[in-house]
């Protein structure tokens, strides 16, 4: 073999199907052996049937290993791909919704930032940091591809705290001009386009054919469609209020922003469609739908695969042929990559990859009032970083009192009263806080 790709995460059957289902199909990659761990020896068994089946039908050389011991897994890998969720559905995101709901506090996906991405944080971190030591010892060359939320504060802590070379990877870069384009009736051909800001929260800065500005017949489209109701009200509402399109959806950046999801305005649901508790419906979704093809889908010995829109394997494709790849990556911005944002945070910026690594490009410095949106984020993000890496339980506090809809909703009493209230009914998910 030419090297291992280790996949932490492997029950994740579906999206192990894409990403390394990928891999089988990239011919850079053949002599790669796959290395799949998770903690859930059923659903990883059934990930290596699923992908048993795609490694017949598409010819693929690469071997496919389950490992039951995570150093093992990681021993030699040249990357690793992060795809774990601490506490699933069952208890932990259960919990993030239903504690803050006697407060009134209310959420739609509660995975980046919030009070329900604030315990999310703090619950995987300490996963990370055994990650980290591991891959330290005996992998310590390895690209660590990280598709977990939350996406910058787990990014940034692989890279300032555990001294892993980490790469965040996120598919809202990818979709967010065809959905923008395909939603507006306008045609994305030729378009060239410049996207840069934080994690889902990055913004579309620039939107041209040949050398044409489509910025005034986007807000034009956008502002007739706003008339009636549809599933982007709150992304084309920030456009039209901050001047530019955001690139995560509508029901995640509801719940980033401090105007939308209001108790002194609980018409504002209503008329920006802002679909509340809306992750833990698509987690029952999930389970039903998986329940349903699990047996088809493992019982196909011919089950085909055509290669994905996820970065991993154009990634592990660009390094080992140098031939470079262009993607929107998650990295440090320890240079000033984005000028008007800490140094200290992790962004979301153009990237280059061949066989360097991953190489992110210097921007812009973006418009003042989208750094200071990206920086009310940033602000939480850094304090739950403080409050995992110290375990003290103030900078929990902290981090949920800089929270835009957090705080926006509740006293500083009550916010003191609701992480207290998480952090005991999280038990033994979270480590000990002073």
């Amino acid at each position: 073999m030419k090297g291992k790709i280790t996949f932490l995460g492997a029950g994740s059957t579906v999206f192990v199907r894409n990403v390394l289902g990928d891999v089988m199909l990239t011919p850079a990659l053949q002599e790669f052996e796959l290395a799949l761990f998770d903690i859930d020896a059923q659903r990883v068994k059934e990930s290596e049937q699923l992908l048993s089946a795609i490694k017949r039908t598409s010819g693929s050389r690469c071997e496919i290993k389950v490992y039951a011991d995570r150093k093992e897994a990681l021993r030699g890998a040249s990357y690793v791909i992060n795809a774990i969720q601490v506490g699933g559905y069952e208890p932990c995101t259960v919990t993030d919704f239903e504690i803050p709901k006697k407060y009134g506090l209310r959420q739609t996906i509660a995975d980046t930032i919030g009070i329900g991405g604030l315990f999310r944080s703090l619950r995987t971190i300490p996963v990370l940091e055994g990650f980290a030591a591991d891959i330290r010892e005996v992998c310590p060359d390895a690209l660590f591809l990280n598709y977990t939320n939350p996406m910058a504060v787990l990014t940034n802590y692989m890279n300032t705290y555990g001294g892993v070379r980490t790469v965040g990877l996120c598919h809202s870069v990818q979709v967010c001009v065809p959905h923008l384009f395909k939603d507006l009736g306008l045609d994305p051909t030729g378009v060239k386009t410049r996207i840069a800001g934080i994690n889902h929260m990055a913004w579309l800065l620039e939107a041209t054919r040949d050398g044409e500005d489509l910025y005034p017949e986007i807000k034009r489209r956008a502002a007739e469609k706003q008339k009636e109701k549809h599933h982007d009200m709150v992304r084309y509402e920030l456009m039209l209020k901050f001047g530019y399109y955001v690139t995560e959806s509508s029901e995640h950046n509801a719940e980033y922003h401090p105007y939308f999801i209001k108790s002194r305005y609980p018409e504002l649901v209503d008329r920006y469609n802002i679909p509340l508790d809306e992750y833990p419906r698509r987690c029952v979704e999930q389970i039903a739908n998986w329940n349903r093809q699990r047996d088809e889908l493992l019982g196909s010995a011919g089950l085909a695969h055509e290669r994905s829109h996820e970065y991993a394997s154009y990634i592990m494709e660009a390094i080992e042929t140098d031939v470079p790849f262009k993607i929107g990556g998650n990295v440090m911005n320890t240079h000033g990559l984005v000028p008007n944002l800490p140094r200290e945070a992790c962004v979301e910026v153009p990237c280059l990859v061949d066989r360097g690594g991953i190489q992110p490009l210097q921007v812009e410095a973006l418009p003042p009032q989208l750094a200071a949106l990206n920086r009310t984020n940033i602000n939480t993000q850094l304090l739950t970083l403080e409050a995992a890496v110290t375990r003290k339980r103030e900078h929990i506090y902290h981090a949920a009192m800089l929270d835009p809809h957090t705080s926006a909703e509740l006293s500083m009493d009550d916010i003191v009263s609701l992480c207290d209230d998480l952090i005991e009914a999280h038990g033994d998910w979270l480590p000990e806080y002073r």
